[in-house]
């Protein structure tokens, strides 16, 4: 069953998990508009082991990140949406600009991110210095947040006084 983890539940949990055996996997995002292109990633990241972890950017991440007008949905939804998705096992929040710090506590034995982030990874060393792996993972053709939010811009008829 999935569950929302605060920080330090989910270092605890992941404790358990590591005494179980299980392989953990982890990925991180915005996810402000679920689309395919997400679900398809998920579940592809959960095929990989036995718990997926999805870290979301909190709103004010996502602000700084892709601007003023960014999230469009609020960070209680994409949460309960996440946790909704059967690849999720754990949703947990983070406030930074990278979960670099999240990423290093946690530990998970598999890393993964969408293959438009082979330029930078957060985590990347710590993941592999505790003897995990890294993986990127094709992205899903013709689905990115920002491209659905420029195609719904594009359809609203320009107002004129």
């Amino acid at each position: 069953m999935s569950a929302f983890y605060h920080r330090s539940e989910l270092v605890a949990q992941r404790a358990v998990w590591r005494a179980e055996g299980k392989t953990v996997v982890f990925t991180n995002g915005c996810y402000d508009i679920l689309h395919p292109g997400h679900i398809r990633l998920l579940e592809r990241a959960r095929s990989l082991g036995d718990v997926l972890i999805l870290a979301l950017n909190t709103d004010a991440s996502v602000a700084r990140l892709k601007g003023p007008s960014r999230p469009l949905i609020a960070e209680s939804d994409r949460s309960q949406m996440a946790l909704a998705l059967e690849a999720v096992d754990a949703v947990t929040l983070f406030d930074q600009d990278t979960p670099r710090e999240l990423i290093a506590e946690v530990l998970p034995d598999i890393l993964i991110k969408g293959a438009d982030w082979a330029h930078f990874i957060a985590g990347r060393e710590e993941v592999e210095a505790a003897g995990g792996k890294v993986i990127l993972l094709a992205l899903e053709p013709g689905f990115s947040t920002t491209n659905i939010e420029k195609e719904l811009l594009a359809r609203v008829p320009a107002v004129h006084p």
